[in-house]
């Protein structure tokens, strides 16, 4: 599944890159970080800082000034996709609410789509200064140290990760129920508020599986392949194969797969 996707040429060229534009990224939101800036909503309880919009100017200014040419579908930007064979999905901010209180969990994620398939994957997690990267078919790596995923096989021992989406108060099918009953099957689930650094947790082993529902593109493009080449397993809640383009997402070590399928079978679908 992860080796035989076609890469484009310089390849290891855009890895570079994004490795680069992610660290500086970074920095500019380090810049704001437990300070005073200025905070719009998209939605009740949807924030969008000003630091959201300076990470993603720089970066999507920075790419172009190579590769003009290229395609951006990002969280923030008004144009959203377009045909292009070379497409850069990013979120420049993935954390924001832990961002907008001073809570330490939030990076920035760049992913590469090379005909329609993910080729390269880069969180930056500038707390902790931790660069999670993944070249498709050439595994994962943690601050250039490679990383798998962990060797648990029973899910009453795993720690599981998931989050709720902004939309939780209102949506018809949301995450409450099935929180419900992983909380008591799994050893703990923990929300940290960041679906890129969950899954990249997952792939080094500190997580050992997370699901969330109503996900976008730019919330996994990048971890979903460092996850793949960390030995793990994504699909969808029904079991099916998954697309970064699905809303729902299940990833694990894959030993404790089929279990937290059991537990996430969708089918409850009320209102909690």
């Amino acid at each position: 599944m992860t080796g035989s996707t076609l890469l484009p040429r310089d390849v290891l060229s855009l890895a570079r890159l994004a490795e680069m534009v992610a660290r500086e990224a970074g920095k500019i939101l380090l810049g704001g970080f437990n300070k005073r800036f200025a905070i719009t909503y998209k939605g009740r309880i949807n924030p969008v800082t000003e630091f959201d919009l300076k990470s993603e100017r720089y970066i999507i200014s920075t790419i172009k000034k190579k590769y003009p040419n290229h395609d951006f579908l990002a969280e923030e930007a008004t144009s959203k996709s377009s045909p292009s064979s070379h497409r850069w999905i990013i979120d420049p901010l993935d954390g924001t609410v832990n961002y907008a209180h001073g809570f330490p969990v939030f990076c920035v994620s760049i992913a590469f789509e090379y005909k329609g398939n993910v080729v390269l994957g880069v969180v930056f997690d500038p707390i902790h200064k931790e660069l999670f990267t993944a070249v498709r078919g050439k595994g994962a790596f943690l601050n250039g140290k490679r990383i798998r995923v962990s060797s648990e096989k029973k899910l009453e021992r795993s720690m599981i990760a998931t989050g709720f989406a902004y939309d939780v108060g209102s949506a018809t099918r949301n995450n409450i129920g099935y929180f419900g009953r992983m909380v008591k099957r799994a050893q703990a689930v923990r929300r940290p508020g960041s679906a890129a650094l969950d899954a990249c947790w997952v792939a080094c082993g500190r997580f050992d599986g997370f699901w969330e529902l109503r996900l976008h593109p730019w919330d996994t493009a990048a971890a979903h392949l460092i996850l793949l080449e960390a030995g793990g397993i994504i699909t969808k809640m029904s079991g099916r194969p998954y697309s970064i383009y699905d809303g729902e997402m299940v990833a694990s070590n894959g030993r404790i797969h089929a279990s937290m399928l059991r537990v996430l079978k969708p089918g409850s679908t009320k209102r909690i």
